[in-house]
């Protein structure tokens, strides 16, 4: 078998009147005459030859010229070197030169590996020489060119035989030549080393002859299989016959490498694939074919009957390596024209176009939870693939998450076409259809309307007819009207428009419409409903949290609240006044997004506010709350339907604006910033506490005591805290961002805020900033109280005239009741010591105080009782009244408004 390019094999041409011819084994075989191997390898040993003799000559006078040329050298710089040696001038001038520069001229002479150096004067003659006998005699050699200052190197044939010399004048400080120095080698000396290296160069050649004879014996042993012993004239024989069967048949073939490169070519293939003259040896992939087609030729992979388009034909491909027995790598193709198959390509086509188009819904539609933008998908994705112009049409309630309703009119929420000026309705108008249009037809019978020429229609130009006009005449002739349906929700109805294609929409047209607008739909009520949730949960929200800040005095008060991205979360904050002036301040979180969150939030508020009117100080409200999310846990626990809270903290602290004290405790919440009134900032240092829910162990409070103006700076896990930063990093730049706010709240906020939001907030944010005043002396007044009932008109009196000082004359009366039932009943039921606080804030605020814990309760007194009444008259005379406990004591307070 003779092997081809890429891989194809033909038989060899039997000889005529004998068998076919079997090649010798063996280097023999190769040397014979008729075989084309065998002049290969004879012709091959001839140019290798003719190669190592024409190399080892070129090598021979190589060596011998660079030889030549560093003898030169040598005697040069050997000459040069001993001219410009010190003292040289002195010994040509001293009385016996010889005497001087002879043992010199033998040490350089030594040094320098020459066979002589010789000093003479300007006549030539000689002061050293390797021979004593020849001082004084006349140098041989040209010395005219180094009397003029030139160096002189020739080869000639002096008193030591054949040599190569050089002289070098020796120059006095004027310049002058006042001397001559010569050094050379003999040529003995010089073809010595040539000929030591002779035999290497040689040796080498051999080696390379040999070499080279073996590769070229291996090169026509492997020709001689590749030939199987076949001469010239019987290989041309074949590949004449192989050419023309090739380009006869009626089937392309095509031979490629196992690069892709194209190798042959018969005429068929240059006539289906439309391949230039060229196109032999050149990547298939830059032969210009439809790139299905070049990357299967390329790929070299098997390939049965594959159907591929070529311009207007449809050729059948089969290709099979051949390498599969031993071959070169590489393919071979044959094509085969089924243009009669055209008919069941394009159907072929058309379906796995359509298919490819449902396959897109699935993952480019719905990609939100958006009803607008999911309609903005759908119509997006028609066009131009299914239709021209398309139109979605939704009940005005649903992009609002509501549940559609009939009778309401339909809202346009998404055009898509070709190009942008149509007659269509433009995107966001109202529509109500009429009854005769398809849209209408189709919204009420809950089946896809087909109208394949519009030209002759009737009923779709009752809604507008001179807008139906327009659109026929730019060319729009078909049109389906598809329900969007989503169960038994009608949700609107989308439009699809032909107008560039010239074929109308048919039944196979309406089966897709009808697949793409039910998978839409799907997404559209999905949105429509998480568009509701969302809704109600910020509806709740904002329900929960407080809409203004309560007026006090204490504090100057602003707060940012930012909802995240994702969705309604549960941060939440809080200003609540308490008693004797003083404010509490409640920050908290719950873990987590949507409605539970939210509504988890609000029960965690609306705990806070209860306990909060206790009076109770921080760290035992905590523990309350604590208890409480407990029990939501145990609650919630039972029933399937609903979560657990998966995680709460909280921030509660009290400021007295009397004693400037700041009382913190935290349930798993960020500590809060304080920023002083000289400028300075820290984080406080409050106990950090379990977060709300794990109980058993107790929270613990921490007091600080603030200047005038501080500021406090209460804040969620949310403003230093997300996926790219950590904790630690966020109070850092927090901490940046308060050193260079301004004084007032408002601008800490403002500079919080710019420093530390995010683009797109993963979590709520929540914000509250406090800056404290002081309820100064002159508003404050106290006096210990002795227990004797007889002390009740000092205090009256005292309280009286502070009154009086105070502006606050029309208090006195009722000031007076009101103290008097209050220390009566600390007298009379408490304990010493006791002591009465008047507080002139916004409002008159009188206290009491003992050191007993037993409160006072308020009872309806029956005629009979002589007592019982002065709690019920306290209750009426004052605006609030109610009782705090202290680490002393309790104190029973009472507030009347000023006038």
């Amino acid at each position: 078998m003779v092997r081809l390019p890429g891989g194809s094999e033909a038989r060899p041409i039997r000889r005529p009147g004998g068998p076919r011819h079997a090649p010798a084994p063996g280097l023999r075989s190769a040397l014979s005459r008729r075989s084309l191997a065998g002049q290969v390898f004879v012709l091959q040993v001839v140019v290798v030859l003719l190669l190592v003799l024409a190399a080892v000559a070129a090598l021979v006078l190589q060596a011998r010229g660079d030889s030549g040329t560093e003898a030169r050298n040598r005697s040069v710089a050997a000459a040069g070197a001993f001219a410009a040696s010190p003292g040289i001038q002195e010994a040509l001038r001293s009385p016996d030169p010889t005497a001087v520069l002879q043992p010199r001229a033998e040490a350089a002479r030594e040094a320098a590996d020459v066979d002589f150096v010789v000093v003479m004067n300007t006549d030539g003659v000689r002061y050293t020489h390797p021979e004593p006998d020849r001082i004084g005699r006349t140098f041989v050699g040209t010395i005219g060119p180094a009397l003029a200052g030139r160096t002189v190197t020739e080869e000639i044939d002096g008193t030591l035989g054949p040599l190569v010399q050089a002289v070098v004048p020796v120059r006095a400080a004027d310049g002058t030549v006042v001397g001559l120095v010569s050094a050379g080698l003999t040529l003995d000396r010089v073809g010595g080393a040539v000929d030591r290296q002779l035999p290497l160069l040689l040796g080498t050649a051999a080696t390379a002859l040999v070499l080279a004879t073996a590769g070229t014996a291996l090169v026509s042993r492997r020709l001689l299989r590749q030939t199987h012993g076949l001469g010239p004239g019987e290989m041309t024989r074949m590949y004449e016959h192989h050419d023309a069967v090739l380009h006869s048949v009626r089937e392309g073939v095509l031979i490629l490498g196992g690069d892709g490169t194209l190798l042959l070519a018969n005429d068929e293939a240059h006539r289906l694939l439309g391949l230039p003259a060229d196109a032999e040896g050149r990547p298939v992939r830059d032969l210009g074919l439809d790139p299905g087609t070049a990357e299967l030729l390329a790929s070299g992979r098997v390939a049965t009957d594959e159907v591929h388009r070529v311009g207007d034909l449809l050729l059948a491909v089969n290709q099979r390596p051949t390498d599969i027995r031993g071959g070169p790598p590489g393919s071979v193709a044959t094509l085969r024209d089924s243009t009669e198959l055209r008919a069941l390509s394009g159907r072929a086509e058309t379906t796995r176009a359509r298919l490819d188009l449902l396959y897109d819904a699935g993952l480019g539609v719905g990609t939100s939870l958006d009803v607008t933008r999911t309609a903005e998908e759908l119509a997006r994705l028609a066009v131009p693939r299914f239709a021209d112009f398309a139109t979605v049409d939704l009940s005005d309630t649903v992009p609002g998450g509501g549940r559609p309703e009939p009778g309401r009119p339909l809202l346009r929420v998404a055009v898509s076409g070709i190009v942008e000026d149509t007659p269509l309705f433009p995107r966001g108008r109202p529509i109500r259809f009429a009854d005769a249009t398809p849209q209408a037809e189709a919204t009420r019978t809950d089946r896809a309307v087909l109208e394949p020429d519009l030209a002759l229609a009737r009923g779709w130009r009752a809604q507008d007819p001179e807008r139906a006009r327009r659109l026929l005449e730019h060319g729009v002739h078909s049109l389906i009207a598809v329900p969007l349906r989503a169960g038994s929700t009608r949700l609107g109805v989308v439009t699809f428009w032909r107008a560039g294609k010239p074929e109308p929409f048919d039944g196979d047209d309406l089966a897709l419409a009808e697949e793409l607008v039910a998978r839409a739909a799907v997404s559209i009520d999905n949105a429509r409903r998480y568009t509701r949730e969302h809704s109600m949960a910020v509806t709740l929200q904002r329900s929960l949290l407080p809409r203004t800040l309560p007026e006090q005095n204490a504090l100057d008060l602003a707060y940012r609240y930012l909802p995240a991205r994702a969705g309604v979360g549960g941060d939440w904050f809080d200003v609540l006044p308490l008693s004797g002036a003083r404010v509490a301040l409640v920050v908290g979180d719950v873990v987590g997004h949507g409605l539970h969150a939210a509504a988890t939030m609000g029960r965690l508020r609306t705990a806070v506010h209860n306990f909060s009117a206790l009076d109770l100080p921080p760290e035992e409200l905590l523990t309350l709350l604590d208890e409480l999310v407990g029990r939501i846990d145990q609650d919630e626990a039972t029933d399937p339907d609903s979560a657990p809270v998966t995680g709460a903290t909280c921030l509660y602290a009290i400021y007295d604006p009397v004693t400037r004290d700041c009382v913190l405790a935290r349930a798993g919440h960020p500590p809060p910033a304080l920023v002083h009134p000289d400028g300075r900032v820290e984080i406080a240092d409050v106990p950090a506490g379990v977060p709300l829910g794990l109980g058993g162990l107790p929270f613990e409070a921490a007091t600080l005591r603030l200047a005038e103006g501080s500021r406090l700076v209460l804040y969620t896990d949310g403003l230093v805290e997300d996926r790219e930063r950590d904790i630690d990093a966020g109070l850092e730049e927090l901490l940046g961002a308060l050193a260079v706010a301004g004084p007032s709240p408002e601008e800490t906020c403002r500079a919080v805020l710019d420093a530390r939001l995010p683009a797109r907030p993963g979590d709520d944010i929540a914000l509250l900033v406090a800056r404290t005043r002081a309820l100064g002396p002159d508003r404050v007044a106290e006096w210990p109280v002795p227990a004797d009932p007889a002390a009740v008109g000092e205090v009256r009196a005292q309280v009286t005239r502070r009154l009086t000082e105070w502006g606050l004359d029309e208090l006195v009366f009722t000031t007076e009741l009101i103290l008097s039932e209050l220390v009566t009943n600390a007298i009379r039921y408490g304990a010493e010591p006791i002591g009465v606080r008047v507080l002139h804030d916004r409002s008159l605020i009188c206290e009491v105080s003992d050191s007993t814990s037993t409160s006072p309760h308020l009872r309806y007194a029956a005629m009979t009782d002589e007592g019982g009444r002065g709690l019920f008259l306290v209750a009426q005379l004052a605006e609030r009244w109610g009782t705090r406990y202290t680490p002393a004591g309790k104190v029973i307070w009472a507030e009347q408004p000023v006038p």
